[in-house]
């Protein structure tokens, strides 16, 4: 089936963006090998908090790049205020689901649980803005297939980096597939591509209100 119109402006939208977040990955990958430590890069399980060179705040960033180019070819939300409310209940659905999966012990079940009410959270951008859903959706997934691949090749060889660090409490002898998907898959997959819509979205959402009362209202007809 030949390409859309708008797939075809969603790859070009994230093109760019893509390689420079596949660029931060390779150089984190190499910060972390070499023990740069913090503030630079952090060998712990989930990143240690935040770091210099993390991809986590690309999501951000391209996030206001996203909504200000879609704003500009018309593709704006039909309301900044909405998609605000939407995206910061998303957001407290997301908190919801991080406490229920990783706010004590880990199972099965409180796992799988926060993790589809992180999904439904970043879903809650769709209805409102679903232009900046789909770029979003198709960045963050370009940005975590590496990252997902990573992992799977530190657990493997045991680097001794956050890609392949396992969580406080984690379980010991659990079988690779069984970890490598609950700690590489499922985070990376629904986890940190729900985070990347909500945050992308929040962010480019306020820049586009602020761009918006920066123009002043537009003349009125004489």
């Amino acid at each position: 089936m030949a390409a859309t119109t708008a797939d075809l402006r969603v790859t070009r939208l994230i093109l760019v963006p893509s390689l420079i977040t596949l660029a931060v990955t390779i150089l984190r990958i190499y910060a972390e090998l070499h023990h740069w430590g913090k503030p630079w890069v952090s060998n712990s399980a989930g990143g240690g908090g935040p770091t210099i060179i993390a991809i986590v705040w690309l999501a951000l960033i391209f996030g206001i790049y996203f909504a200000l180019k879609l704003a500009a070819t018309g593709a704006g939300p039909a309301s900044v205020g909405k998609t605000i409310g939407f995206t910061l209940l998303g957001v407290v659905a997301f908190v919801a689901g991080s406490f229920a999966a990783f706010g004590g012990s880990i199972s099965p079940v409180r796992v799988i649980l926060g993790l589809l009410l992180m999904a439904a959270g970043g879903l809650l951008v769709l209805p409102v803005w679903p232009e900046l859903f789909k770029v979003l959706l198709a960045y963050a997934y370009a940005a975590r297939i590496p990252v997902a691949i990573v992992m799977y090749f530190a657990m493997r060889g045991n680097w001794g980096t956050h890609y392949d660090a396992l969580p406080p409490g984690y379980p010991a002898n659990v079988p690779f597939w069984t970890k490598y998907i609950q700690i590489g898959i499922l985070p990376q997959f629904i986890l940190w591509v729900a985070f990347t819509i909500l945050a992308g979205t929040l962010f480019g959402a306020i820049a586009v209100a602020i761009r918006g009362r920066a123009k002043g209202p537009a003349p009125a007809a004489a």
